[in-house]
């Protein structure tokens, strides 16, 4: 007999009734996902989770009162295993970067198939971080419009090696792993072994933030 695996638990936080109820009505048809509320600003979205410890708060960035990302930075100061999906539309682009800042785990797009969101929530409740190279692009976008180069992420990349470099250079383009392991003809275990690498030595939560840090210090790859 197959050992039983408890579902994930989630919180879908959005203002609007319409959008919850048809994330729960998709999120339902799995088994492995259970929604176990559901919150319509940033407040309630702080208190499910202090009350229900969920494993994945789905979480929209700009709602009335307390908005997601100061929900997001609370929930992450609180010390809860919880971790924080943003639901977004890229319509204010400086709040992704925002929401990296206040410790995020991963960023999806509201026009996501349903069944890549239910792929998103998995990949985000076992501990590991998700950004699409389609949001990676945005992002990187962003940064290179708003930011200004930075001595503190300078040094932050010059504790990289040369190949960590590289292969940051490449995920700052927007570069998959598969894509960079065809560039550098690695495998990908091993770019995703370089990546994870890079991530622990500049401190990056996640590879969105390590892409941000990236471009501050102006680090940018051509093709090979």
């Amino acid at each position: 007999m197959s050992e039983q695996v408890d579902p994930i638990r989630v919180v879908i936080a959005d203002d609007q009734a319409l959008v919850r109820a048809g994330l729960r009505q998709l999120l339902d048809d799995h088994d492995d996902i259970d929604v176990v509320s559901e919150a319509r600003d940033g407040a309630t979205a702080v208190a499910a989770v202090l009350g229900h410890r969920p494993d994945v708060v789905l979480m929209d960035l700009r709602m009335p009162g307390v908005d997601g990302i100061e929900a997001t930075r609370s929930i992450t100061a609180a010390g809860v295993s919880t971790r924080v999906l943003v639901l977004t539309t890229f319509d204010n682009d400086g709040l992704v970067i925002e929401a990296i800042r206040a410790g995020a785990s991963g960023y999806v797009l509201k026009g996501i198939e349903p069944d890549d969101l239910a792929d998103a929530i998995r990949t985000v409740a076992r501990g590991d971080s998700l950004v699409s190279p389609a949001v990676t692009r945005v992002i990187l976008d962003v940064v290179a419009r708003t930011s200004r180069p930075d001595p503190e992420s300078t040094a932050l990349i010059e504790l990289l090696t040369a190949r960590e470099r590289e292969i940051v250079a490449d995920a700052a383009q927007g570069l998959s792993n598969l894509e960079i392991s065809r560039r550098r003809h690695l495998s990908v275990a091993t770019v995703r072994t370089h990546v994870g690498r890079a991530m622990l030595k500049v401190g990056a939560r996640d590879r969105a933030q390590l892409v941000v840090i990236a471009h501050r210090a102006g680090l940018a790859s051509g093709p090979a």
